[in-house]
Parts: C-alpha cells; structure tokens; sequence
C-alpha cells in the first residue's frame, strides 16, 4: 500500500514551565509540529496509511511511547539513539511572555531518511521549516526519479511574546525562522510547493506588513504570496486562529473556511498549541480524501455561487480539504496535548468520543449555509 501522508517535522518532548516556586518544569507531554501533524491526518486516515519517524533517544518515556502506541504503531518508524537523549524543549509561561529553548540537540529529518523505510515516496509531505531549509528539503525530492508529492509547507513561527534574541541566542536559528529577510529564499521554493500555508502573524510578518490580524490583512497577504508565484495548481491557506482560514488559488478567488469552534464555544478551547500543525495534516488526508471531486457533498447553491466565483475543480477540492483541517484542529484545541482515540460500541474511531466525520457534516453545512445568506 501506497504511503499517503509523512511529515517531516520532529518529535518533542515538551517540558512545561509555569513558574512554579522551585522554578522546575511542572510537567512533560508529547510534542513537535511533526507529531501534531500526523495525528491531524491520523483522524481521518488508517495508521498503515501514514507515518513519521521517531528519534527514540535513551531516556524515551515507556508512558510516552503507550501513548504513541494508541494511535497505531505502524504510523510511527522508531529510530533507536543509545548515546543520546531524545529531542526536548522547555516552554516557559510568566504572565504574558512565553519563552520556548531546546534542551538537548535537534535531529532534523530530510527525504533522505525515508529511503529503505516503509515511509518512502509518500503521496504527500509536509515539512514545517525555514524557506531557506524548504530549498534544501525540496532539492531532495527532486533528486528522486519518478517522485512527485503534493508539498505542504508550513513556514516555521515567530512566536508572539517571546524573547526572541534569547531563543535565537539559544537555538541558533537565525536562519531558520519567518522574517522578511527570508522572503527571497521563499520565492525561490514556491514554484515547487503545492500549499503554502503560513499562519496570519507569519505570513504578515514574511512580508514585513503590521502585525494586526484583520480579515483584510489576511486576505491582502494572500494575494501577495500568490503573485509570487505558487506552484502550478497551488494555493495558500493562511490559518487565522479563531477568524478562521482563507484559502486562495493562482488564479480564482478566495475564500474563508470557519474555524470549527465559534465564539459561542469558547470554553471548548483549552490550549491552541499544534493546532495549526494539525489542520495541515488534516488537510492532507482531506485532498487525498475527496481526490478532487468537486461534486461530492456540495449543494446546487454551493456550485451555483462557486460557478459566479469563476473557480474550478481543484479550488473546490482544496475548499472541502480545508474543512477536513479544521475539524482536526478542533480535536487538539479541547485538551493540552494530543486528542484521544477511542472505540465506540460499533467498533468506529471516535476522537475525544466524537465523530470526526459528524464535526465534518455539520461544518460542511454551515459552510454552505454561509454561501447561501450571501447569494441572497
């Protein structure tokens, strides 16, 4: 079986900090954009389907791995380090800032690593990096004869709040981040990237406009990054937290795709953190999902408005994929950490004893009401 999904973001162990009165980390859980990612896809996907490797360093939790292990062990491609520890960071709350370090060193992952594995030539990737890394990532999958994935980049986050000379100091990331000064570097990537998908602030912040976060403001930086040139058939899809995410092609008109979660079910949102990696990995296994049939589950308002829009078959598909993501981010902002997996009575994957696929039908319908209010 094909593999249609691997990402090639890392696996962290995140330490909390929230200032306690010894100052020690109050708490450890799984972490990395990889991880969130996968997950995001694993809602919607068979576990034999999808995949990430794991650099198991010598002091991997046993209660870390059960976790991992619940989720299916075939999507997870263990690689055993006995000399070192596993990849860690440490967030840091005190008040307002939030301070994010690595504690112990990063293994980076390429497409290299996937050769001799089960994970390799996958239908699809998504890497979350600097554009300058992106290149490099790129390049890779063009040495591969006869390979051809759908790209999913997610440029890395300049996190608001932090301390950023610190974390640059810390982790020698001064190449690896989103600021105009990458701008170039991310021209050049995107003739060969599917979907770019940076989140409001990065997206703002890559092309050096203010940092206030407005429908318009996401809507205007859109139509920059698509005249910079997306891959043929691309888009962008800037994901805006509780506005929602606007998605774009090269030569249609956008639009919004709500976030599942509105202002009447706040209380529902406990922690946002991997939720943008997560949408992405749900967007994935919704593209490979609808396979671009652009009449599945669509209304005949739905087509009618999408025809006056002038858009075609590939911005319908990458509209229905973006509802897929949004339902996958709505798992993982209910709790701290990554949503659970269960089985219901009828022996059905339930996600925090839900339905992925019921959050689907009823996003999908307020969707295509929206569409209906505004023809009329």
């Amino acid at each position: 079986m094909m593999i249609q999904f691997v990402t090639f973001g890392m696996f962290i162990i995140d330490e909390f900090d929230f200032a306690d009165e010894q100052g020690k980390p109050t708490g450890q859980t799984i972490g990395g954009g990889g991880t969130y990612a996968t997950i995001g896809a694993r809602i919607w996907l068979p576990p034999d389907t999808l995949g990430m490797i794991i650099d198991r360093g010598n002091d991997f939790p046993q209660e870390i791995e059960q976790k991992l292990l619940t989720y299916g062990p075939d999507v997870w491609h263990f690689r055993d380090h006995p000399d070192r520890c596993t990849t860690r960071s440490r967030n840091s709350y005190r008040g307002e800032y939030r301070g994010f370090e690595y504690i112990t060193p990063r293994i980076r992952l390429t497409p290299h690593d996937l050769a001799g594995t089960r994970l390799s030539r996958p239908a699809s990737v998504h890497f979350i990096c600097s554009p300058k890394r992106a290149l490099q990532i790129l390049s890779e999958i063009q040495e591969i004869e006869g390979w051809n994935p759908t790209t999913i980049f997610e440029p890395i986050p300049v996190r608001a709040g932090f301390c950023l000379r610190a974390v640059h100091r810390i982790l020698n990331v001064e190449q690896d981040r989103c600021v105009p000064e990458e701008l170039p570097s991310l021209k050049e990537a995107l003739p060969n990237i599917t979907i770019l998908s940076p989140n409001a602030e990065e997206a703002l912040s890559l092309l050096s406009l203010p940092l206030i976060v407005t429908k318009p403001a996401v809507e205007n930086a859109a139509s920059e990054f698509i005249k910079m040139g997306v891959g043929e058939g691309g888009s962008v899809i800037i994901r805006s937290g509780a506005l929602g995410a606007y998605i774009i092609t090269s030569d249609r008109k956008g639009q919004w795709i709500d976030a599942f979660w509105s202002s009447e079910n706040i209380d529902r949102v406990v922690d946002v953190t991997g939720a943008g990696n997560t949408f992405l990995g749900g967007l994935a296994a919704g593209l490979l999902l609808e396979n671009g049939n652009v009449h599945k589950g669509l209304t005949v308002s739905y087509m009618i408005e999408a025809h006056k829009a002038n858009t075609w078959v590939l911005n319908h598909s990458r509209v229905l994929a973006t509802l897929y993501a949004s339902v996958s981010a709505s798992f993982t902002v209910e709790q701290l950490g990554l949503p659970h997996l269960t089985l219901n009575s009828g022996r059905e994957e339930e996600w925090n004893y839900d339905s992925p696929r019921r959050r689907l039908e009823v996003l999908r319908q307020r969707h295509d009401k929206e569409i209906e209010n505004k023809n009329h």
